[in-house]
């Protein structure tokens, strides 16, 4: 009867539960896993990917090409409050060559900016 209850528990979830096992053990605070804490965390890690997903397709251009993209998902770690945190997972695309220059013009505000705080504190808010 448990094997019958465990197979019908896999059909509703997509996430395969042995590497959300994985996953879950990898924290040094976690010890053993509950069948039922694992199917809980697979299904609630189902659930928030699909609205992440709806959510930046919908609020994308997802719409228009009929079509979810990197850049819908990324947008929406960024502008919308309750994905931020994704923010550093899912990063804005841009040419490595912007970035080099990014880089460069922080070492050079680095170098330029050394021992006087006023002038990085109007920088900051400038940009906000």
């Amino acid at each position: 009867a448990e094997m019958a209850a465990r197979l019908s528990e896999n059909r509703l979830v997509s996430l395969p539960l042995s590497r959300i096992r994985v996953i879950m053990k990898s924290s040094p605070e976690v010890s053993s896993i509950n069948q039922d804490a694992l199917f809980l965390t697979a299904k609630a890690t189902e659930l928030f990917v699909q609205y992440l997903a709806s959510y930046s397709y919908k609020h994308g251009r997802g719409k228009e090409k009929n079509a979810l993209t990197y850049s819908d998902l990324s947008h929406t770690a960024e502008e919308c409050e309750t994905f931020q945190f994704l923010a550093d997972i899912l990063p804005k695309k841009i040419l490595a060559s912007k970035y080099l220059k990014m880089l460069e013009k922080e070492k050079r505000d680095g170098e330029v900016g050394e021992g006087d705080e006023e002038d990085e504190e109007e920088e900051d808010e400038d940009e906000a």
